[in-house]
Protein backbone atom coordinates (compact mmCIF):
# COMPACT_ATOMS: atom_id res chain seq x y z
CA UNK A 1 0.00 0.00 0.00
CA UNK A 2 1.55 3.30 -1.27
CA UNK A 3 0.76 6.95 -0.20
CA UNK A 4 1.56 10.20 -1.86
CA UNK A 5 1.49 13.57 -0.20
CA UNK A 6 -0.68 16.26 -1.06
CA UNK A 7 0.32 19.14 -3.02
CA UNK A 8 -1.22 22.31 -1.92
CA UNK A 9 -2.54 24.31 -4.61
CA UNK A 10 -0.54 27.37 -5.28
CA UNK A 11 -2.57 30.79 -6.16
CA UNK A 12 -1.81 33.57 -8.28
CA UNK A 13 -3.42 37.20 -7.86
CA UNK A 14 -4.75 39.00 -11.24
CA UNK A 15 -5.55 42.77 -10.53
CA UNK A 16 -5.92 45.66 -12.46
CA UNK A 17 -7.23 49.50 -11.68
CA UNK A 18 -9.71 51.89 -12.27
CA UNK A 19 -8.86 55.61 -11.37
CA UNK A 20 -10.77 58.43 -11.40
CA UNK A 21 -8.67 61.36 -11.13
CA UNK A 22 -9.99 64.74 -11.12
CA UNK A 23 -8.53 67.60 -13.65
CA UNK A 24 -7.12 70.91 -12.21
CA UNK A 25 -9.27 73.16 -14.44
CA UNK A 26 -11.05 76.43 -12.56
CA UNK A 27 -14.31 75.74 -14.18
CA UNK A 28 -16.65 72.39 -14.46
CA UNK A 29 -16.25 69.84 -17.90
CA UNK A 30 -19.19 71.22 -19.48
CA UNK A 31 -20.29 74.64 -17.76
CA UNK A 32 -18.45 77.39 -16.06
CA UNK A 33 -19.03 76.56 -12.53
CA UNK A 34 -16.24 76.91 -10.32
CA UNK A 35 -14.49 73.49 -9.19
CA UNK A 36 -13.35 74.67 -6.07
CA UNK A 37 -12.63 72.54 -3.52
CA UNK A 38 -14.90 73.01 0.12
CA UNK A 39 -17.68 75.78 -1.05
CA UNK A 40 -20.65 75.17 1.09
CA UNK A 41 -23.25 72.64 -0.52
CA UNK A 42 -24.81 73.20 -3.41
CA UNK A 43 -23.06 76.79 -4.66
CA UNK A 44 -20.77 75.89 -6.94
CA UNK A 45 -23.74 74.53 -9.59
CA UNK A 46 -25.71 75.80 -12.63
CA UNK A 47 -28.73 74.91 -14.95
CA UNK A 48 -26.18 72.17 -16.73
CA UNK A 49 -24.67 70.58 -13.86
CA UNK A 50 -28.21 70.34 -12.78
CA UNK A 51 -29.39 68.73 -15.85
CA UNK A 52 -32.13 71.70 -16.24
CA UNK A 53 -34.57 71.71 -19.27
CA UNK A 54 -33.01 72.92 -22.43
CA UNK A 55 -29.53 73.47 -21.12
CA UNK A 56 -26.73 72.32 -23.82
CA UNK A 57 -23.08 71.17 -22.68
CA UNK A 58 -19.87 73.04 -24.07
CA UNK A 59 -17.15 70.89 -23.57
CA UNK A 60 -14.35 73.21 -21.50
CA UNK A 61 -11.36 73.02 -23.75
CA UNK A 62 -8.35 72.95 -20.87
CA UNK A 63 -10.22 69.46 -20.20
CA UNK A 64 -9.14 67.67 -23.56
CA UNK A 65 -5.70 69.50 -23.20
CA UNK A 66 -5.53 67.68 -19.62
CA UNK A 67 -6.75 64.36 -20.94
CA UNK A 68 -4.04 64.71 -24.02
CA UNK A 69 -1.37 65.35 -21.84
CA UNK A 70 -2.10 62.46 -19.09
CA UNK A 71 -2.70 60.44 -22.22
CA UNK A 72 0.88 61.13 -23.88
CA UNK A 73 2.48 60.84 -20.26
CA UNK A 74 1.29 57.36 -20.05
CA UNK A 75 2.70 56.22 -23.24
CA UNK A 76 -0.75 56.25 -24.93
CA UNK A 77 -2.07 56.33 -28.30
CA UNK A 78 -4.11 59.60 -28.51
CA UNK A 79 -7.35 58.92 -30.58
CA UNK A 80 -7.72 61.43 -33.77
CA UNK A 81 -10.92 60.92 -33.33
CA UNK A 82 -13.36 60.25 -30.53
CA UNK A 83 -16.83 60.99 -28.89
CA UNK A 84 -19.07 61.10 -25.93
CA UNK A 85 -21.76 58.98 -25.13
CA UNK A 86 -24.12 58.82 -22.22
CA UNK A 87 -24.12 56.25 -19.51
CA UNK A 88 -27.69 55.65 -18.42
CA UNK A 89 -28.19 55.37 -14.55
CA UNK A 90 -30.28 56.62 -11.56
CA UNK A 91 -28.81 57.21 -8.53
CA UNK A 92 -29.82 60.56 -6.24
CA UNK A 93 -26.63 62.87 -6.68
CA UNK A 94 -27.04 62.22 -10.83
CA UNK A 95 -28.80 65.35 -11.52
CA UNK A 96 -29.73 64.22 -15.03
CA UNK A 97 -29.98 60.23 -14.44
CA UNK A 98 -27.15 59.64 -16.87
CA UNK A 99 -23.42 60.32 -16.79
CA UNK A 100 -21.78 61.82 -20.11
CA UNK A 101 -19.05 59.81 -20.69
CA UNK A 102 -16.41 58.09 -23.45
CA UNK A 103 -17.69 54.29 -23.73
CA UNK A 104 -16.17 52.69 -27.72
CA UNK A 105 -13.92 55.85 -28.31
CA UNK A 106 -11.88 57.05 -25.52
CA UNK A 107 -9.24 59.99 -25.88
CA UNK A 108 -6.48 57.57 -25.05
CA UNK A 109 -5.80 53.94 -25.52
CA UNK A 110 -3.13 51.50 -25.10
CA UNK A 111 -0.52 52.62 -23.12
CA UNK A 112 2.04 51.89 -19.92
CA UNK A 113 4.02 52.95 -16.91
CA UNK A 114 6.60 51.41 -15.26
CA UNK A 115 6.69 51.17 -11.27
CA UNK A 116 9.82 50.55 -9.52
CA UNK A 117 10.18 48.54 -6.02
CA UNK A 118 12.86 47.95 -4.14
CA UNK A 119 14.24 44.68 -2.93
CA UNK A 120 16.17 43.61 0.10
CA UNK A 121 19.53 44.94 -0.99
CA UNK A 122 17.89 48.46 -2.17
CA UNK A 123 18.30 47.44 -5.82
CA UNK A 124 15.06 48.69 -7.91
CA UNK A 125 12.68 46.49 -9.43
CA UNK A 126 10.47 47.35 -12.54
CA UNK A 127 7.58 46.25 -14.20
CA UNK A 128 6.11 47.76 -17.17
CA UNK A 129 2.47 47.82 -16.24
CA UNK A 130 -0.28 48.53 -19.27
CA UNK A 131 -2.82 51.11 -19.26
CA UNK A 132 -5.94 49.79 -21.55
CA UNK A 133 -7.41 53.09 -21.71
CA UNK A 134 -8.34 56.87 -20.87
CA UNK A 135 -11.41 58.66 -20.99
CA UNK A 136 -12.71 61.66 -19.66
CA UNK A 137 -16.08 62.00 -17.63
CA UNK A 138 -17.80 63.87 -15.56
CA UNK A 139 -17.91 63.35 -11.93
CA UNK A 140 -21.52 62.79 -9.77
CA UNK A 141 -22.56 65.01 -6.94
CA UNK A 142 -21.69 63.31 -3.30
CA UNK A 143 -24.52 62.12 -0.96
CA UNK A 144 -23.46 62.53 2.76
CA UNK A 145 -25.39 60.13 5.15
CA UNK A 146 -26.39 60.85 8.71
CA UNK A 147 -26.03 58.79 11.28
CA UNK A 148 -23.45 56.59 9.00
CA UNK A 149 -20.54 56.59 6.89
CA UNK A 150 -22.62 54.84 3.97
CA UNK A 151 -26.70 54.51 3.21
CA UNK A 152 -26.84 51.17 5.34
CA UNK A 153 -27.31 52.50 9.27
CA UNK A 154 -28.09 56.15 8.43
CA UNK A 155 -31.45 57.93 9.62
CA UNK A 156 -31.24 60.07 5.98
CA UNK A 157 -29.00 61.46 3.29
CA UNK A 158 -28.39 64.61 2.12
CA UNK A 159 -27.41 65.68 -1.69
CA UNK A 160 -24.19 67.95 -2.17
CA UNK A 161 -24.06 68.79 -5.87
CA UNK A 162 -21.16 71.03 -6.20
CA UNK A 163 -18.99 67.86 -7.68
CA UNK A 164 -21.57 67.36 -10.22
CA UNK A 165 -19.87 68.42 -13.52
CA UNK A 166 -16.44 68.27 -12.20
CA UNK A 167 -13.82 66.89 -14.71
CA UNK A 168 -12.57 63.41 -14.39
CA UNK A 169 -10.30 61.34 -16.43
CA UNK A 170 -11.04 57.33 -15.70
CA UNK A 171 -7.67 55.67 -16.40
CA UNK A 172 -7.90 51.89 -16.66
CA UNK A 173 -4.88 49.52 -16.47
CA UNK A 174 -4.38 46.11 -17.84
CA UNK A 175 -4.60 43.21 -15.55
CA UNK A 176 -1.06 43.24 -14.86
CA UNK A 177 -0.78 43.35 -11.04
CA UNK A 178 -0.47 40.54 -9.19
CA UNK A 179 -0.06 41.68 -5.47
CA UNK A 180 -1.25 44.23 -3.28
CA UNK A 181 2.07 45.88 -2.81
CA UNK A 182 2.64 46.46 -6.98
CA UNK A 183 -1.09 48.48 -6.85
CA UNK A 184 -0.17 50.28 -4.48
CA UNK A 185 2.97 51.12 -6.21
CA UNK A 186 1.29 51.41 -9.16
CA UNK A 187 -1.63 54.25 -8.08
CA UNK A 188 1.06 56.16 -6.06
CA UNK A 189 2.85 56.24 -9.33
CA UNK A 190 0.32 57.12 -11.52
CA UNK A 191 -0.42 60.24 -9.12
CA UNK A 192 3.46 61.37 -9.48
CA UNK A 193 2.62 61.39 -13.27
CA UNK A 194 -0.57 63.51 -13.40
CA UNK A 195 0.87 66.07 -10.73
CA UNK A 196 4.48 66.59 -12.57
CA UNK A 197 2.39 67.29 -15.59
CA UNK A 198 0.04 69.62 -13.92
CA UNK A 199 -3.26 68.23 -15.04
CA UNK A 200 -4.68 66.71 -11.31
CA UNK A 201 -3.27 67.95 -7.66
CA UNK A 202 -4.11 63.59 -6.48
CA UNK A 203 -5.46 64.61 -3.23
CA UNK A 204 -6.72 61.49 -2.24
CA UNK A 205 -8.45 63.09 1.29
CA UNK A 206 -10.62 65.65 -1.37
CA UNK A 207 -11.74 63.09 -3.27
CA UNK A 208 -9.44 64.46 -6.53
CA UNK A 209 -8.08 60.46 -6.96
CA UNK A 210 -10.08 57.38 -6.47
CA UNK A 211 -9.21 53.86 -7.31
CA UNK A 212 -11.76 50.80 -7.98
CA UNK A 213 -9.66 47.50 -7.76
CA UNK A 214 -10.92 44.80 -9.71
CA UNK A 215 -9.19 41.62 -8.24
CA UNK A 216 -9.27 37.69 -8.82
CA UNK A 217 -7.57 34.81 -7.88
CA UNK A 218 -6.33 31.76 -10.09
CA UNK A 219 -4.04 28.45 -9.70
CA UNK A 220 -0.45 29.53 -10.55
CA UNK A 221 -0.12 27.85 -14.50
CA UNK A 222 -3.63 28.25 -15.08
CA UNK A 223 -4.66 30.69 -18.55
CA UNK A 224 -8.31 31.35 -17.47
CA UNK A 225 -9.18 34.54 -15.06
CA UNK A 226 -11.06 34.00 -12.01
CA UNK A 227 -14.18 35.36 -11.40
CA UNK A 228 -13.53 39.51 -10.36
CA UNK A 229 -14.54 40.99 -7.70
CA UNK A 230 -14.65 45.40 -7.93
CA UNK A 231 -13.86 46.86 -4.50
CA UNK A 232 -15.08 50.50 -4.59
CA UNK A 233 -13.70 53.81 -4.11
CA UNK A 234 -10.30 53.05 -2.33
CA UNK A 235 -9.00 56.59 -0.77
CA UNK A 236 -5.46 55.68 0.52
CA UNK A 237 -2.61 53.88 -1.09
CA UNK A 238 -2.24 51.87 2.67
CA UNK A 239 -5.64 50.59 1.88
CA UNK A 240 -5.31 49.79 -1.75
CA UNK A 241 -2.60 47.40 0.05
CA UNK A 242 -4.28 45.76 2.90
CA UNK A 243 -7.54 45.43 0.92
CA UNK A 244 -6.18 43.63 -2.01
CA UNK A 245 -4.13 41.12 0.14
CA UNK A 246 -7.67 40.74 2.42
CA UNK A 247 -9.14 39.95 -0.38
CA UNK A 248 -6.78 37.47 -1.52
CA UNK A 249 -6.89 35.25 1.37
CA UNK A 250 -10.59 35.52 1.43
CA UNK A 251 -11.05 34.38 -2.42
CA UNK A 252 -8.59 31.83 -2.09
CA UNK A 253 -10.25 30.15 1.28
CA UNK A 254 -13.59 30.57 -0.73
CA UNK A 255 -12.31 28.69 -3.78
CA UNK A 256 -10.40 25.83 -1.42
CA UNK A 257 -13.59 25.78 0.58
CA UNK A 258 -15.74 25.00 -2.58
CA UNK A 259 -17.84 28.16 -2.66
CA UNK A 260 -18.74 30.17 -5.47
CA UNK A 261 -16.90 33.47 -6.08
CA UNK A 262 -19.88 35.61 -7.55
CA UNK A 263 -18.91 38.92 -9.72
CA UNK A 264 -19.86 41.94 -6.87
CA UNK A 265 -18.80 45.19 -5.79
CA UNK A 266 -17.80 45.13 -2.19
CA UNK A 267 -16.46 47.90 -0.21
CA UNK A 268 -13.45 47.72 2.23
CA UNK A 269 -14.32 48.24 5.77
CA UNK A 270 -11.20 50.57 7.26
CA UNK A 271 -12.49 49.78 11.18
CA UNK A 272 -13.15 46.29 10.60
CA UNK A 273 -10.15 45.62 7.97
CA UNK A 274 -11.91 43.58 5.91
CA UNK A 275 -14.19 43.80 2.46
CA UNK A 276 -17.98 43.73 2.42
CA UNK A 277 -20.31 43.28 0.03
CA UNK A 278 -22.28 46.01 -1.81
CA UNK A 279 -24.11 45.05 -5.10
CA UNK A 280 -24.03 42.47 -7.41
CA UNK A 281 -21.94 44.20 -10.22
CA UNK A 282 -23.28 45.88 -12.98
CA UNK A 283 -21.83 45.11 -16.60
CA UNK A 284 -21.90 47.83 -19.72
CA UNK A 285 -25.42 46.83 -21.60
CA UNK A 286 -27.05 47.55 -18.12
CA UNK A 287 -25.70 51.52 -18.53
CA UNK A 288 -27.58 51.53 -22.13
CA UNK A 289 -24.44 53.50 -23.83
CA UNK A 290 -25.71 55.64 -26.69
CA UNK A 291 -23.50 58.60 -28.15
CA UNK A 292 -24.06 61.86 -26.52
CA UNK A 293 -26.06 63.77 -29.06
CA UNK A 294 -25.52 67.25 -27.29
CA UNK A 295 -22.06 67.36 -28.16
CA UNK A 296 -19.96 66.87 -31.64
CA UNK A 297 -17.01 64.04 -32.03
CA UNK A 298 -13.59 65.28 -31.26
CA UNK A 299 -10.71 65.54 -33.44
CA UNK A 300 -7.52 66.36 -31.97
CA UNK A 301 -5.13 68.00 -34.82
CA UNK A 302 -1.55 67.10 -35.43
CA UNK A 303 -1.02 70.81 -34.81
CA UNK A 304 -2.31 70.50 -31.33
CA UNK A 305 -0.81 66.99 -30.69
CA UNK A 306 2.41 68.41 -30.98
CA UNK A 307 2.09 71.91 -29.09
CA UNK A 308 0.62 69.59 -25.96
CA UNK A 309 3.31 67.02 -26.08
CA UNK A 310 5.96 69.69 -26.08
CA UNK A 311 5.10 71.03 -22.44
CA UNK A 312 5.76 67.79 -21.26
CA UNK A 313 8.13 68.18 -18.48
CA UNK A 314 10.78 64.95 -17.48
CA UNK A 315 8.40 62.53 -15.74
CA UNK A 316 9.61 61.27 -12.72
CA UNK A 317 10.77 57.26 -14.02
CA UNK A 318 13.02 59.54 -15.92
CA UNK A 319 14.63 61.55 -13.29
CA UNK A 320 15.07 58.30 -10.97
CA UNK A 321 17.02 56.81 -13.22
CA UNK A 322 19.02 59.85 -14.19
CA UNK A 323 19.62 60.43 -10.97
CA UNK A 324 21.14 57.14 -10.25
CA UNK A 325 23.22 56.54 -13.69
CA UNK A 326 24.14 60.34 -13.90
CA UNK A 327 24.56 61.20 -10.57
CA UNK A 328 25.46 58.09 -8.81
CA UNK A 329 22.62 58.66 -6.09
CA UNK A 330 20.86 55.70 -4.65
CA UNK A 331 17.59 54.07 -5.59
CA UNK A 332 16.13 55.10 -2.41
CA UNK A 333 17.72 58.37 -2.29
CA UNK A 334 16.42 59.13 -6.03
CA UNK A 335 13.01 57.95 -5.59
CA UNK A 336 12.75 60.05 -2.32
CA UNK A 337 14.22 63.19 -4.13
CA UNK A 338 11.64 62.71 -7.32
CA UNK A 339 8.35 61.88 -5.50
CA UNK A 340 7.64 65.72 -5.84
CA UNK A 341 8.29 68.16 -8.74
CA UNK A 342 9.37 71.13 -6.16
CA UNK A 343 11.45 68.84 -4.44
CA UNK A 344 13.26 67.68 -7.60
CA UNK A 345 13.30 71.04 -8.55
CA UNK A 346 15.17 72.55 -5.61
CA UNK A 347 17.39 70.07 -5.76
CA UNK A 348 18.55 70.12 -9.28
CA UNK A 349 18.84 73.46 -8.52
CA UNK A 350 21.19 73.56 -5.90
CA UNK A 351 23.10 71.05 -7.44
CA UNK A 352 23.49 73.08 -10.70
CA UNK A 353 25.11 75.43 -8.56
CA UNK A 354 27.21 73.25 -7.52
CA UNK A 355 26.65 71.32 -4.66
CA UNK A 356 27.85 67.87 -4.57
CA UNK A 357 24.96 66.10 -5.23
CA UNK A 358 24.59 63.33 -2.41
CA UNK A 359 25.46 65.92 0.22
CA UNK A 360 22.54 68.14 -1.22
CA UNK A 361 20.27 64.79 -1.28
CA UNK A 362 21.62 64.14 2.43
CA UNK A 363 20.74 67.60 3.33
CA UNK A 364 17.12 67.81 1.62
CA UNK A 365 16.11 63.66 2.77
CA UNK A 366 17.29 64.93 6.39
CA UNK A 367 16.72 68.30 8.18
CA UNK A 368 15.31 70.15 5.75
CA UNK A 369 12.80 67.46 5.35
CA UNK A 370 12.42 67.48 9.16
CA UNK A 371 11.99 70.91 9.31
CA UNK A 372 9.53 71.12 6.87
CA UNK A 373 7.52 67.53 8.71
CA UNK A 374 7.22 69.50 11.35
CA UNK A 375 6.50 72.95 10.19
CA UNK A 376 3.82 71.48 7.72
CA UNK A 377 5.28 73.32 4.93
CA UNK A 378 6.36 72.77 1.25
CA UNK A 379 9.90 73.21 0.34
CA UNK A 380 8.67 75.85 -1.73
CA UNK A 381 7.53 77.77 1.43
CA UNK A 382 11.07 78.07 3.33
CA UNK A 383 13.51 81.02 3.26
CA UNK A 384 16.76 78.71 2.54
CA UNK A 385 17.15 79.03 -1.02
CA UNK A 386 19.05 76.53 -3.43
CA UNK A 387 21.58 79.05 -4.29
CA UNK A 388 22.46 79.56 -0.19
CA UNK A 389 21.85 75.44 0.32
CA UNK A 390 24.72 75.34 -2.28
CA UNK A 391 26.99 77.44 -0.42
CA UNK A 392 26.83 75.94 2.32
CA UNK A 393 27.34 72.61 0.80
CA UNK A 394 30.43 73.95 -0.87
CA UNK A 395 31.40 76.12 2.22
CA UNK A 396 31.61 72.21 4.40
CA UNK A 397 33.64 70.08 1.38
CA UNK A 398 36.55 73.51 1.13
CA UNK A 399 36.87 73.08 4.82
CA UNK A 400 35.35 76.53 5.62
CA UNK A 401 33.37 75.29 7.69
CA UNK A 402 32.76 72.20 9.90
CA UNK A 403 29.18 69.79 9.02
CA UNK A 404 28.46 69.91 12.89
CA UNK A 405 28.80 73.42 12.90
CA UNK A 406 26.37 74.04 9.68
CA UNK A 407 23.97 72.17 11.52
CA UNK A 408 24.30 73.79 14.69
CA UNK A 409 23.11 76.72 12.59
CA UNK A 410 20.26 75.73 10.22
CA UNK A 411 17.57 77.56 11.98
CA UNK A 412 19.68 80.86 11.02
CA UNK A 413 19.74 79.84 7.15
CA UNK A 414 15.75 78.14 7.09
CA UNK A 415 15.14 81.83 8.68
CA UNK A 416 16.29 83.25 5.33
CA UNK A 417 19.79 84.43 6.44
CA UNK A 418 22.60 83.86 3.93
CA UNK A 419 25.54 82.00 4.71
CA UNK A 420 28.10 84.74 4.50
CA UNK A 421 26.09 86.27 7.61
CA UNK A 422 25.50 83.51 9.50
CA UNK A 423 29.10 81.53 9.37
CA UNK A 424 31.21 85.27 9.61
CA UNK A 425 34.01 84.60 12.39
CA UNK A 426 33.26 80.87 12.23
CA UNK A 427 35.09 79.73 9.67
CA UNK A 428 37.35 76.81 10.05
CA UNK A 429 41.37 77.92 10.71
CA UNK A 430 42.88 75.44 8.22
CA UNK A 431 46.29 78.20 7.74
CA UNK A 432 49.36 76.30 9.93
CA UNK A 433 50.53 80.12 9.64
CA UNK A 434 47.99 80.74 11.99
CA UNK A 435 48.19 78.06 14.03
CA UNK A 436 51.29 77.83 14.72
CA UNK A 437 51.80 81.28 17.03
CA UNK A 438 48.55 80.21 19.06
CA UNK A 439 50.30 76.66 19.89
CA UNK A 440 53.65 77.94 20.77
CA UNK A 441 51.50 80.27 23.33
CA UNK A 442 49.94 77.55 24.51
CA UNK A 443 53.14 75.38 25.04
CA UNK A 444 54.88 78.05 26.71
CA UNK A 445 52.04 78.81 29.38
CA UNK A 446 52.04 75.02 29.99
CA UNK A 447 55.66 73.91 31.17
CA UNK A 448 54.12 71.21 33.64
CA UNK A 449 52.78 69.60 31.08
CA UNK A 450 55.69 69.75 28.70
CA UNK A 451 57.89 68.44 30.89
CA UNK A 452 55.73 65.74 32.01
CA UNK A 453 55.28 65.01 28.24
CA UNK A 454 59.15 65.17 27.69
CA UNK A 455 59.69 62.55 30.66
CA UNK A 456 57.12 60.05 28.46
CA UNK A 457 55.55 59.47 31.86
CA UNK A 458 52.06 60.74 30.59
CA UNK A 459 50.56 61.71 26.82
CA UNK A 460 49.36 64.72 27.10
CA UNK A 461 48.90 65.76 23.50
CA UNK A 462 45.45 65.52 23.72
CA UNK A 463 45.55 68.63 26.40
CA UNK A 464 47.91 70.77 24.26
CA UNK A 465 45.12 69.99 21.04
CA UNK A 466 42.01 70.45 23.35
CA UNK A 467 43.73 74.06 24.66
CA UNK A 468 44.31 75.30 20.67
CA UNK A 469 40.45 73.98 20.30
CA UNK A 470 39.46 75.99 23.14
CA UNK A 471 40.80 79.30 22.17
CA UNK A 472 40.39 79.20 18.71
CA UNK A 473 36.61 78.38 19.75
CA UNK A 474 36.51 74.89 18.17
CA UNK A 475 37.81 76.26 14.70
CA UNK A 476 40.98 75.23 14.46
CA UNK A 477 41.19 72.56 11.87
CA UNK A 478 41.52 69.17 13.98
CA UNK A 479 43.31 66.87 11.61
CA UNK A 480 45.97 69.92 11.35
CA UNK A 481 46.18 71.22 14.72
CA UNK A 482 46.98 67.26 15.49
CA UNK A 483 49.84 67.25 12.99
CA UNK A 484 51.15 70.92 14.24
CA UNK A 485 51.18 70.05 18.16
CA UNK A 486 53.01 66.43 17.24
CA UNK A 487 55.35 68.51 15.26
CA UNK A 488 55.92 70.87 18.19
CA UNK A 489 55.94 69.10 20.92
CA UNK A 490 58.52 66.66 19.38
CA UNK A 491 60.43 69.43 18.30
Amino acid sequence: MTSSALVKTEYEAIIGLETHCQLSTNTKIFSNSSTAFGADPNTNIDPVCMGLPGVLPVLNEKVLEYAVKAGLALNCQIAKYSKFDRKQYFYPDLPKNYQISQYDLPIAEHGWLEIELVDANGNPLRKKIGITRLHMEEDAGKLVHAGSDRLSGSTYSLVDYNRAGVPLVEIVSEPDLRSGQEAAEYAQELRRILRYIGVSDGNMQEGSLRCDVNISVRPIGQREFGTKVEIKNMNSFNAIQRAIEYEIERQIAAVEAGDRIIQETRLWEETSQRTISMRVKEGSSDYRYFPEPDLAPIEVTNEQLAAWRSTLPELPAEKRQRYESDLGLSPYDARVLTEESNVAAYFEEAIALGANPKQAANWIMGDIAAYLNKQKLSITEIALTPTNLAKVITLIEKGTIGSNKAKEKLPELLAGNSPDKVFKGEEKISDASVLEPIIDQIIAANPKELEKYKSGKTNLKGFFVGQVLKQTGGRADPKLTNELVDQKLNA
